[in-house]
């Protein structure tokens, strides 16, 4: 019976479920038994989120070393990895551009007219240090255990690059390295299934936590900035789609259905994170190979999250419109490109955004505190583009593995 219903299916049941007990809670409880429920349930989120985190560094680690190794030469790695950033940079600019532009039409925010507020009001999100010294040095790793420890997944790659490279290099005593990272992916693949079996319960807890606390009136109070952002994620979609159309041909169709379930997953758990290792094989099944998936795909989880860079500039620019900020075209563009490269490296997990629009709107003299503005509806936001970020990095993987002649028929 399980089989038939399909992990996607027993997500949707979850998430259906969990709307019940959320909604009676919000309705029917005292304000500090929501709290303990919200808080007490999301122990099934969490312990499911840290499983995935416990497997993503040794993952993308023995993945990526592998997959270099495979491709061989460093000029075969620079080949690919050019294309595979090219892809990158022009999906980023696209998913940036569309939001700009969606914002400028529908001027979200400037009917809320708010008082500028005082500069010393806390926003409960840091700001990220946007200087061009902090971001390079942030790029290389001090020491690769602590990368690894908190999950910093470009510090993760760039060891990873090297490593590869390097094991490559030395020729026959590096054979023994490479089947041994080999089969230690296979092992941790075989891991994620059994963590896979508690995606349902993790589904059921994260709606009925949000539901219980905020209930379903956020729906109808934030309304209009969800819809339109849920229509410029679909907008963003079919773009993506189109435009992969023209390397993959109706095959990227396949690609969707193969992907249904992880994209399900990460939307229903806010976290692009908790679809990754899942998403490793899926991939494979569509006919990519294991040596382009084990490269594209870690790079994408840093430097290719379409669904959060659309984010930033609606949310940016929502900000500013509410409190009567006139922003030039060429101020918003140099806000767009300030965005395409402090969120490169930001985690795949949620609220990660938070931190480097908070930056942003400092440097353009926006009040970070307008992002209380926002944070109430975060959650249902992080839904859509965390399942963004998963169809993006799945389509590049798609389009660099075609380019490379590396697109087989579906397994």
């Amino acid at each position: 019976m399980m089989k038939k219903i399909g992990l996607t299916g027993w997500i949707l049941i979850a998430m259906a479920a969990g709307i019940v007990p959320g909604i009676l809670f919000h309705y029917n409880a005292s304000a500090k038994s929501i709290d303990n429920f919200s808080s007490n349930i999301s122990i099934v989120t969490d312990v499911f989120l840290r499983l995935i985190k416990m497997i993503i560094a040794p993952l993308i680690f023995s993945t990526l070393v592998v997959g270099i190794a495979k491709l061989g030469d460093v000029k075969t790695v620079g080949r690919v990895g050019g294309k595979t950033l090219l892809w990158f940079i022009s999906a980023s600019l696209l998913s940036l551009t569309l939001g700009l532009i969606v914002m400028n039409i529908s001027q979200l925010g400037e009917n809320l007219h708010l008082p500028l507020p005082d500069p010393s009001a806390a926003t409960g999100v840091e700001p990220s240090a946007l200087s061009f010294k902090n971001f390079i040095a942030h790029v290389f790793p001090r020491s690769v255990i602590e990368s690894m420890a908190n999950n910093e997944i470009l510090q993760i790659v760039v060891f990873s690059v090297f490593f590869g490279i390097a094991t490559a290099a030395i020729g026959e005593k590096g054979k023994i390295v490479i089947r041994a990272l080999d089969a230690v992916a296979h092992v941790i693949l075989k891991m994620t299934e059994y963590v896979m079996k508690l995606a349902p319960l993790a589904a059921f807890a994260a709606i009925s936590a949000i539901l219980a606390i905020k209930g379903p009136e956020i729906l109808i109070t934030y309304g209009k900035f969800i819809l339109i952002f849920y229509l410029s994620i679909l907008g963003l979609w079919l773009l993506l789609i189109t435009i992969s159309s023209f390397f993959i041909g109706k095959r990227v169709i396949e690609l969707i259905g193969k992907i249904k379930d992880v994209t399900l997953l990460a939307f229903s758990t806010a976290s692009s994170e908790a679809a990754f290792p899942k998403l490793i094989v899926e991939l494979e099944n569509f006919g990519c190979q294991d040596k382009i998936v084990s490269f594209v795909l870690p790079l994408g989880y840093s430097f290719n999250l379409d669904g959060s860079m659309m984010y930033m500039t609606f949310a940016s620019l929502f900000i500013a419109q509410a409190y009567g900020i006139h922003m030039p075209l060429q101020q918003q563009i140099s806000m767009l490109l300030v965005l395409m490269l402090t969120s490169k490296g930001i985690a795949g997990v949620p609220r990660a955004s938070l931190v480097v629009i908070a930056g942003t709107l400092s440097m353009f003299n926006i009040p970070q505190q307008g992002l209380l503005l926002l944070l109430g509806i975060d959650q249902v936001l992080d839904m859509a583009r965390s399942a963004t970020n998963v169809v993006g990095n799945s389509i590049a993987t798609a389009v660099v593995s075609k380019m490379e002649n590396a697109l087989a028929a579906t397994k």
